[in-house]
């Protein structure tokens, strides 16, 4: 009795386990993109500074002392507006000094045009000789030098009397005083004040040696497209993220890199009519026109990073579940660049990366496709104005190999080179769009 309830109880349980299910035909649920290449439109940002197209220091152009202030700190002037006054009462007594001695001077070049007038028919009937002739025209001619030299300083005494009333050159915007009411000023402490051009603005970046070198490699392989003529366009994004609203050119390449930074200087120019911007403002500068021809862009989270590498999971035509190791380009937004490994009609796991096995079946329902290239792609460099750097890829985690356990996701790459660079532009018609990070 004792035997078959026993038995009765261990029915059940063998029936259970004859249901479970066998591993060949284990199916994981996932999501996939279909790869289709397309030519696609990058930007290049890099961190810039922004610099006045006309930066003006002014100086006093005589020794004395600064009687007043005219101006507002801070404040935009115009071009001829007064900025400083110093005293002028030394120089009007220059001035006045000046004047006498040219008034002396004329009255003495009358004498000896007159003495000469009475020698000179005297000596044609030789009552006088010769000699006193020569005297007379020598007295003529030098009084007269004397005359021009007595000229010449009361113009330079009076120029000296209209450089104590210090005008601004240019219009645009001053900085602080640097020399306060009542104070001496002569050669050693000579800048007053500093007054900057508004608009246009210049926007400045740099690009280092290695980044045009990745540059121009990619467009001798085809894999970029630069604008005709490498005419740029260039927007510029705020500090809180608003991009203004107008759009600049290039107007100025460095011939050589810099030595000690091992950069290439770039030199954007933007109306500024509204003076939204302001000298030395960081800012993000996009150069916009490149194409990336037949470019493979898959989401970020599709792509893995094993201990040999960044990898995907493909679907093959029987729709099992494939390891595919991946070359990984830049970041586009949410989506990366794939350079090796992916071919057009691929498909490739984007959700449901951690449960797939290599070689076992799958079930797959469709994902949204990449993102259009209709936004601002942007190849991130993370320079400083004077000596870039590149910018630093989001970490990714380790995964194992398709064999070992299930994956971690992360998105790629684990390490960030450079950025893509720019080449020597040109003045630019606009083009380009979208938002990309450097993706290894």
């Amino acid at each position: 009795m004792c035997v078959l309830a026993v038995a009765l109880l261990i029915l059940p349980l063998a029936g259970g386990c004859s249901k479970k299910q066998k591993p060949q035909d284990r199916q994981v649920e996932v999501t996939a993109v279909k790869v289709t290449p397309a030519d696609t439109p990058v930007t290049f940002e890099f961190v810039a500074q922004t610099q006045s197209s006309h930066e003006v220091e002014i100086r006093a152009r005589v020794n004395g002392f600064l009687e007043k202030r005219m101006y507002t700190e801070g404040s935009i002037v115009k071009k001829g507006t007064v900025l400083f006054v110093m005293d002028k009462k030394p120089f009007q007594t220059q001035v006045n000094a000046a004047a006498a001695a040219l008034a002396r001077q004329k009255a003495s070049l009358e004498v000896a045009r007159m003495n000469l007038d009475r020698v000179k028919p005297l000596a044609e009937q030789n009552a006088l000789s010769q000699k006193d002739l020569d005297d007379a025209k020598g007295t003529f001619e030098s009084t007269s030098a004397a005359v021009e030299q007595a000229k010449a300083q009361l113009e330079m005494e009076q120029l000296n009397l209209s450089y104590c009333t210090i005008t601004a050159p240019v219009t645009g915007i001053t900085a602080a005083a640097m020399i306060q009411d009542g104070a001496y000023v002569s050669q050693t402490n000579s800048q007053l004040t500093t007054v900057s051009v508004l608009s246009p603005m210049w926007v400045n970046f740099s690009v280092s040696e290695n980044d045009m070198k990745r540059f121009a490699d990619r467009v001798a392989n085809g894999q970029i497209i630069p604008p005709k003529d490498d005419n740029y366009d260039v927007e510029i994004v705020l500090v809180d993220g608003s991009v203004f609203s107008e759009t600049g050119r290039i107007t100025f390449a460095a011939p050589s890199f810099n030595a000690k930074t091992g950069t290439f200087l770039i030199r954007s120019s933007f109306k500024n009519a509204k003076e939204t911007l302001r000298p030395n403002q960081y800012v993000r500068a996009r150069m916009k026109g490149a194409v990336r021809r037949n470019a493979i862009l898959v989401p970020q989270r599709a792509v893995q990073q094993g201990a040999k590498g960044h990898f995907a999971w493909v679907i093959n035509k029987e729709g099992k579940a494939e390891f595919r190791p991946v070359t990984v380009g830049d970041w586009y937004g949410d989506n990366v660049f794939i350079d090796a490994g992916l071919r057009a009609g691929d498909q490739v796991v984007v959700d449901g990366v951690l449960s797939v096995r290599q070689g076992e079946p799958v079930k797959v329902k469709p994902a949204s496709a990449p993102a259009p290239a209709t936004g601002t792609p942007a190849v991130k460099v993370e320079p400083s104005p004077a000596k870039p750097a590149a910018a630093p890829a989001q970490p990714a985690a380790k995964t194992a190999p398709p064999a070992a356990a299930p994956p971690k996701t992360a998105p790629p790459p684990a390490a960030a080179k450079p950025a893509a660079p720019v080449p020597p532009v040109k003045p630019a018609e606009p083009g380009g769009a979208g938002s990309v990070k450097q993706g290894r």
